[in-house]
């Protein structure tokens, strides 16, 4: 084992060495050499280190890369070098003009470029001195910019000291940026929480450095990319710019795998294309791509114009982002019974893709955005996610003579567009306690006439055949999806009306449509078989129980163990259909917002009537005297069970285990009673032992299910 260094010095060098060699394996090397919790052990220690030692903390620490505090404002930073803009080619005609005028100066043919994707992110420069960050700014007007070096700081992609022998003075450019799985994830959290969302991953990579408070820059998912040189002294450059980024590379600095080397005009629109096409893939927002004379003395020779390098150019996509108007606001009902606001837009060319639709996502978003009928909107499409709008120009809203909005804020129907049942607002609980219930901020607004709706229809049945459910054996999700598509089925209760005449008409017309119903239906091997198994399968579903039912009525948070609950504790359907959420809420784990749901639902008009047709159709099952204390001999125990059983299958036991009393759960605590291993049993039985639970193996369980025979 490595013995720790003798000295805090030592200890603190050591641990800095590790930290940033994680850091640059992790951010810059995408290969990670060891796990987060040994990571954050060693930031740990180096932080109880430096604060026993104040006199160890050093401005390259990784310690120092969130700040103490806020900062009172942003200085100005004059660049040594200006930071100069790219002129922008839009088709290949511009392009071949740019590689035209560059063969003709220099006399060669098909001159080499180093060839890059254009990050769409905020351009920095990073400044270092005998190897150690010293100081970044943003790009500003090009000749003075912002200091954002606390922000750049909280960035593990930016070294905070380079690796190897560096230059006295080594001034580093390049883009940061917010990759996309980082930026969908904060969105969504800021979404499930009530925050306000970023509305597209350059703003949220400009907005994060922009904060006054490190902290709050540090809590976004920033990354960097080094594309070039500032100022240098102490070091002789390379004579390729392509050798320069393999440079970078080697002092520690991310540089995009996808930089290349083309040659001439046919090279360059090759990788404008390739790039085009993985652009959809990338990990990041890119609008276009860069090209650059890769050879230093040719870039000199090209000179300058302006405020742009004659021997670069960047050859930008299609935009992502137009701004067009909403000409209405429509609502669509999703299978779930969710539903999203759309903007019907004026139609506009985005990422080179007609779009006349776009996404509002739910009612807290409309609010947030405060668009409405008649606004000029920014509209985003990004590979192929939904087009969304991200920002009202609200200076463009039309306005009548007194200055007020012509059309009011837009409010969500109360009953839904596609059924007219009623629509509540469904919040996700994060936890409930006796002090009361706390929500994730954020509501979908949801129609209750789950039975009934014909946007969830084809879910409502699939969940009603399932096996818990209902169990009609061979009715899958292709059978379903002809019956609804050639209307022969509107309710679960209509499937009960089929004939085997009618799934032989269903199938002559799905061979007529060919591609309705599964391959071995349509060979038609066995002619009919098929169609008498069905029918047969949904008249012995007839016959079922109480509890199943419950379950395949697909109540929201509903599941088999409170639907067990449920025919237990009123023994008969019509009292639960009759119960408040009152009367719901004594019922043993079923809280207030679960009572919610099960009373929305059977107050409900349209999902009453389907229950009736069920029993008109003569779907039936057993009902007795309510049960409303525990009983048997594990009444108010929680079993656990995991692995395999070699005398009866895990359902078998949990039914059996339920028949005395206990509740079966899917998950180890301090308040399981017990835990019932089979074979092959795994995590659940390690955290068992962990907790002291008691284990019982299939040998004892059977013992005590023969001593406890149930009816």
């Amino acid at each position: 084992m490595e013995k720790s260094p003798a000295t805090p010095q030592a200890r603190a060098a050591s641990l800095r060495a590790a930290i940033e060699d994680a850091n640059h394996r992790y951010f810059v090397l995408d290969n990670p050499a060891i796990p987060d919790a040994e990571y954050d052990a060693l930031v740990r220690e180096l932080q109880a280190l430096e604060a026993a030692h104040p006199g160890l903390r050093t401005p390259d620490s990784p310690t120092q890369r969130v700040g103490a505090g806020v900062l009172p404002g942003f200085e100005t930073v004059a660049h040594e070098l200006p930071m100069l803009s790219l002129n922008n080619a839009f088709s290949d005609e511009d392009v071949a003009e740019f590689t035209g005028r560059i063969s003709k100066e220099l006399g060669e043919p098909e001159p080499e470029f180093s060839v890059e994707p254009k990050l769409d992110g905020l351009a920095i420069s990073l400044r270092y001195e005998r190897g150690v960050f010293v100081r970044g700014a943003t790009r500003g007007d090009g000749a003075t910019g912002e200091d954002v070096s606390q922000n750049l700081r909280t960035i593990r992609a930016i070294p905070l000291r380079l690796r190897g022998e560096a230059p006295a003075v080594l001034e580093v450019r390049g883009e940061v940026y917010m990759p996309l799985a980082g930026f969908q994830a904060y969105n969504a959290r800021m979404r499930e929480t009530g925050g306000k969302v970023l509305a597209n991953p350059r703003n949220g990579a400009a907005g994060s450095l922009r904060q006054l408070d490190p902290a709050l820059a540090a809590a976004r998912p920033l990354a960097f990319y080094a594309y070039g040189l500032g100022a240098v002294e102490g070091w002789s450059l390379p004579d390729r710019h392509s050798r320069v980024l393999q440079a970078l590379r080697d002092f520690g600095f991310p540089v995009s795998p996808e930089v290349s080397v083309a040659r001439g005009l046919d090279g360059l629109l090759a990788y404008y294309r390739g790039i085009g096409a993985l652009r959809d893939k990338l990990p990041y927002d890119i609008d276009g791509v860069v090209y650059k004379l890769d050879r230093h003395d040719q870039q000199k020779a090209m000179g300058f114009v302006s405020r742009a390098p004659r021997w670069a150019i960047a050859h930008k996509f299609p935009a992502q982002e137009q701004l067009t108007t909403v000409e209405a606001i429509e609502v669509q009902v999703g299978r779930t019974g969710a539903l999203t606001p759309v903007a019907r837009l004026a139609p506009v060319q985005v990422a080179g893709v007609t779009v006349t639709n776009a996404t509002l996502h739910n009612a807290d978003q409309i609010a947030r955005l405060d668009v409405r009928v008649g606004d000029t909107v920014i509209v985003r499409r990004a590979g192929d996610v939904i087009p969304e709008v991200v920002r009202v120009v609200e200076d463009r809203r039309p306005r009548d003579a007194r200055g007020e909005p012509l059309h009011p804020p837009y409010e969500f129907p109360s009953a839904c567009p596609a059924c007219g049942s009623h629509t509540e607002a469904v919040r996700k609980v994060l936890r409930q306690t006796k002090a009361g219930i706390e929500y994730a901020g954020g509501a979908a607004i949801v129609c209750t006439g789950g039975l009934f709706c014909p946007a969830q229809r084809k879910q409502a049945l699939v969940h009603f055949a399932s096996r818990k459910a209902m169990d009609i054996e061979g009715l899958g999700e292709r059978f379903i999806e002809a019956l609804v598509d050639f209307d022969y089925v509107r309710t679960v209760a209509d499937l009960y009306r089929l004939t085997l005449e009618d799934f032989l008409e269903m199938k002559r017309r799905a061979d007529e449509r060919d591609d309705a119903v599964p391959e071995t239906v349509k060979a038609g091997k066995v002619a009919t078989k098929w169609a008498e198994n069905l029918v047969e399968a949904i008249a012995a579903s007839k016959a079922t129980t109480l509890e199943r039912l419950l379950f395949a009525l697909g109540i929201r948070d509903v599941g088999e163990s409170t639907a067990r609950t449920l025919a237990r504790w009123f023994g008969a359907l019509d009292p639960i259909m009759a119960a408040d959420q009152a009367a719901l809420v004594e019922v043993p784990d079923v809280g207030p917002v679960v009572a919610e749901r099960i009373a929305g639902f059977f107050a409900e008009a349209h999902n009453r009537e389907v229950i009736a047709d069920l029993r008109a159709a003569g779907v039936q099952w057993p009902e007795g005297a309510p049960q409303q204390s525990a009983e048997g001999p594990l009444a108010g125990q929680t079993v656990v069970l995991t692995g395999a059983l070699s005398a009866m299958t895990r359902e078998e036991a949990g039914e059996r285990l339920q028949a005395l009393g206990a509740k079966v759960a899917g998950s180890v605590s301090k308040k399981t009673a017990f835990v019932v291993a089979g074979e092959a049993a795994g995590s659940k039985l390690e955290k068992a032992r962990a907790l002291g639970v008691e284990v019982w193996d299939e040998a004892r369980l059977l013992e005590f299910l023969n001593a406890h025979p149930t009816v």
